[in-house]
């Protein structure tokens, strides 16, 4: 086991150990979460005239590993899925169409959500927006009522990403600057979602869609928005004001570590271990657990349990002062108090 580095951004320089791809691991990865996503999607069609419970049940398994495929994505992004970068943007944007996300357009924000991961002068963008007491005690008694109805888990984690993947992803609104290639990786990924889906209807039918189509992506969708949630918002999470702020500190310090029995943590590619991701995001995913089996520090950093996860939906303001997540309530009383 290396010695502590002292400090999050020592980290970077151990972490370097660990970046490289192994091509045929990364082929064996992605025909382990595709074949069984097409074949259950075979099997829940073929399922239809005899149940459509059973067709709904595997269309819901189904979801994991959409689920699994958009982690596959999010490291072809990263650029840490094969050591070729033209073969992980293409392997990226072919992915991109089963999870309904442009890859090109979800990359730059991606990529900014990183850059600027706990600073509270660059929130907005690839985050779930957090308002510190001050700024929520600031607005509006309506300005209040919006955030409340954003912050809500129905809103979260139901409605929101079904606007997210169904509705947003469609056309890169938000990001004109990104020029030429975020309007084809939109308007193309939309293009080519939309012949499947047409050629669902024109072979099966609505049933396929709404049995088979809408539940996987929903639950792949609600999954994936309540994993980016948990990995940054816990009660003793980081956030810095401008000139305060350090990325790596904000990367060790403000992503957890959400420990995931082993079945689930296959399923969500190893994303659990987001403060080593943050800290060095050029590492594979199938090579964080090296990361975490050599590094006994990491390992035990940021530990977040699903049970803890739970309550972490419950806290929705920063404060400042007391450097963690607070309920509604407990703002208040601190705004009162103050």
């Amino acid at each position: 086991m290396s010695p502590s580095p002292g400090t999050s951004a020592g980290w970077v320089r151990i972490l370097a150990q660990y970046r490289e791809p192994k091509l045929g691991r990364s082929i064996f990865e992605v025909i382990v979460t595709l074949a069984p996503f097409v074949a259950i999607w075979a099997v829940a069609w073929l399922l239809i005239p005899v149940s459509y419970l059973a067709s709904f049940a595997l269309a819901c398994l189904n979801g994991l590993f959409l689920v699994r495929l958009f982690c596959i994505q999010h490291d072809c992004g990263h650029g840490s899925f094969f050591a070729h970068r033209g073969l992980s943007d293409w392997l990226g944007r072919a992915l991109g169409v089963l999870t309904l996300t442009p890859y090109d357009v979800w990359r730059k924000s991606h990529s900014m959500h990183h850059s600027g991961a706990g600073n509270l002068e660059r929130r907005g963008i690839g985050d779930v927006m957090t308002l510190t007491v001050d700024e929520y005690h600031a607005r509006s008694a309506l300005g209040r009522l919006r955030y409340r109805a954003y912050r809500n888990p129905v809103v979260l984690f139901l409605l929101g990403p079904a606007y997210v993947f169904y509705v947003e992803n469609r056309l890169p609104f938000g990001q004109m600057d990104g020029g030429w290639r975020v309007w084809i990786s939109s308007l193309g990924t939309t293009l080519l979602a939309s012949l499947i889906v047409g050629a669902i209807l024109w072979f099966g039918g609505l049933l396929p869609v709404l049995l088979i189509f809408v539940p996987t992506t929903m639950v792949a969708a609600t999954l994936g928005v309540w994993l980016f949630y948990v990995q940054h918002q816990f009660e003793e999470t980081h956030w810095d004001q401008q000139e305060d702020w350090d990325m790596y500190d904000s990367a060790l310090h403000g992503s957890s570590h959400y420990v995931m029995p082993k079945w689930l943590q296959w399923f969500t590619a190893n994303i659990g271990i987001h403060h080593v991701h943050h800290l060095y995001s050029r590492i594979p995913f199938y090579r964080l657990t090296e990361v975490l089996r050599d590094h006994r520090e990491l390992a035990q950093a940021q530990r977040l349990s699903i049970a803890e996860s739970f309550a972490s939906a419950r806290l929705h303001l920063w404060d400042e002062k007391q450097r963690r997540l607070l309920s509604f309530s407990e703002a208040r009383r601190v705004y009162q108090a103050a």
